[in-house]
């Protein structure tokens, strides 16, 4: 009898640091990883969030980047990442989408693989030009390419992501011919860019948007539901025709799969707290971004809608990996 009740109470201890670890979710600091190099839209939009994320959770949030492949690489890490809510990652359209879809070698799957945790902001991207390009609007810029196939190049933040896909989608609706010019992540692209390096250009316009303001690039057309106060007269693809084009970016916060409905609820209940904040949120809509605020399952069936969209993207457009 008391090795029985000796058995159960070392039983019942070892049981209770298991649940006061769960129940002081987070206990020390967190890793939001951002699939893409420092400087573009997924980077602005993290690190817009990350301390008042911390402040509403108790707990330091700390941005990594890890760039490559399309934000493929980052995306990998999250995935396999241990599910206990340490180790989070910011996911994108490029990442649980486009990405996936043109290349089911990729050693995840968008969603199987990550636990939704909530969809922060739904972002237009644009096509700009550098000031030196020979065309301002964007009847001129479809002549000028049309005109010279093959001269012209284009920068997008990696191989597989959106920026490659939605322009790939728009060359073989037009029959335009651009050559493509992956980089890690759309600040490095916006850099070659802005220099003269390439001279278009496909980004979120949260990263663009401060190049534009500057007269150092000029915006061509929009995928957004309609035109922005931010671009005047700007048109947007539905606008110049190519509706199928016309479609935003989203940006949100995942784990790895098997992440406990506790903790899912814990940080989507802190992303929606810290996104209260009226200056937070003006920091997040001044760059032309829409605040979404998703609940976990309503984030998670807009990943596998935009999956579907584009895997049918793919098939129709016939693209594949260089």
């Amino acid at each position: 009898m008391y090795r029985r009740h000796a058995l159960l109470a070392a039983t019942a201890l070892a049981i209770v640091p298991v649940l006061a670890s769960a129940q002081v979710y987070p206990s020390k600091i967190i890793k939001l990883q951002v699939p893409f190099a420092a400087g573009g839209t997924t980077d602005i939009i993290a690190r817009t969030m990350a301390d008042p994320l911390g402040k509403a959770l108790g707990q330091a949030v700390i941005v990594e980047n890890k760039g490559g492949g399309g934000g493929a690489v980052g995306a990998a890490e999250t995935a396999r990442a241990t599910a206990d809510g340490y180790s989070l990652g910011m996911a994108t359209v490029s990442t649980t989408a486009a990405n996936p879809a043109i290349n089911p070698k990729l050693p995840y799957h968008p969603v199987t693989d990550f636990t939704p945790i909530i969809n922060i902001a739904s972002t237009p991207n644009v096509i700009a030009v550098h000031p030196s390009f020979p065309a301002k609007d964007y009847k001129s810029l479809l002549a000028e390419i049309k005109k010279n196939p093959g001269k012209y190049s284009y920068a997008s933040s990696g191989t597989g992501g959106i920026a490659h896909l939605q322009t790939e989608l728009w060359k073989g609706l037009t029959g335009a011919f651009i050559t493509h010019i992956p980089y890690r992540g759309s600040g490095p692209a916006l850099n070659d860019v802005v220099a003269g390096q390439v001279p278009i250009i496909f980004d979120n316009l949260p990263s663009a948007l401060p190049f534009i303001k500057a007269g150092k690039l000029v915006p061509i057309v929009i995928a957004a539901p309609q035109q922005l106060p931010q671009l005047p007269g700007v048109p947007t693809f539905k606008d110049v025709g190519l509706e199928p084009v016309n479609r935003m970016a989203y940006y949100g916060i995942v784990g790895p799969k098997g992440l406990p409905k506790e903790v899912v609820d814990k940080v989507n209940a802190a992303v929606r707290k810290a996104l209260e904040d009226p200056a937070v949120r003006k920091r997040i809509e001044d760059t032309g971004s829409l605040v979404e605020a998703h609940t976990p399952e309503q984030f998670a069936a807009q990943i596998k809608a935009e999956f579907e969209v584009y895997k049918q993207v793919v098939v129709k457009q016939k693209l594949a990996l260089d």
